[in-house]
């Protein structure tokens, strides 16, 4: 029995996964409030990228739900069904938010250039940590473990570092959505619930990083000793 996991991992597992009904859920509740200006997803996004400068960013959609991002590489906001051509305070909320990732590469925001500094280290780390710690398991080989136990570290200081970077573009959101009078005092709450939510699934996923991490470096330890 892995006393680890089941300490440490599972309490964590149950929260990403009630940090996925949260999003869902509010996402949904929010779906069904119309915003009185009446304005979509799309001309939210248009809205918020005029107000913080930005130019030269494409707003387009895509299929699915919740499926929304902004591409840094091809300067392309996408948003989903329901969000691109929805008038609703959750389309609004969501949009506004992925044009404040738009604003944020615009602006040069320390953060998200951290992050996209070492996106292609995380990804190494990611492709490489569980099947490295395999094989120092299967191989009896400390050293291995303990490779692969950097890697997957990387992986934690990438979702660590992308916290502020999305608590960062849902302030710009909400403000943006506020000093443009895009929606009202009751609105703006329901659009920051909606991004509030968001935000946890952010805090979840690194609380299992760290759980899953503190438990491979137990065992690590105890394997040495």
């Amino acid at each position: 029995i892995d006393i680890y996991y089941i300490i440490l991992v599972i309490p964590c597992i149950i929260l990403v996964l009630w940090a996925q009904i949260k999003v869902k859920t509010t996402f949904r509740k929010y779906s069904r409030m119309q915003s009185r200006r009446g304005l979509t997803g799309a001309q939210a996004a248009q809205r918020v990228l005029r107000a913080g400068g930005v130019t030269d960013v494409r707003i387009e959609w895509v299929g699915g739900t919740l499926t929304d991002h902004f591409d840094p590489r091809t300067k392309v906001i996408r948003l989903s069904d329901s969000v691109y051509g929805a008038t609703t305070v959750a389309a609004a909320g969501v949009a506004a938010h992925e044009a404040g990732h738009a604003v944020q590469y615009a602006e040069n925001y320390l953060p998200v250039k951290i992050r996209s500094a070492i996106i292609p280290i995380t990804n190494l780390g990611s492709n490489l940590a569980w099947p490295v710690i395999f094989l120092g398991l299967i191989l009896n080989f400390p050293s291995l473990f303990g490779i692969g136990i950097l890697l997957f570290a990387l992986v934690a200081v990438f979702q660590l570092v992308t916290l502020p970077v999305e608590f960062n573009a849902s302030r710009r959101a909400v403000a943006a959505l506020s000093d443009g009078g895009l929606l009202d005092e009751d609105e703006l709450r329901g659009a920051r619930k909606t991004l509030s939510a968001a935000a946890l699934t952010y805090v979840a996923a690194l609380a299992l990083s760290v759980a899953e991490l503190l438990r491979l470096l137990l065992i690590f330890g105890g394997r040495r000793d």
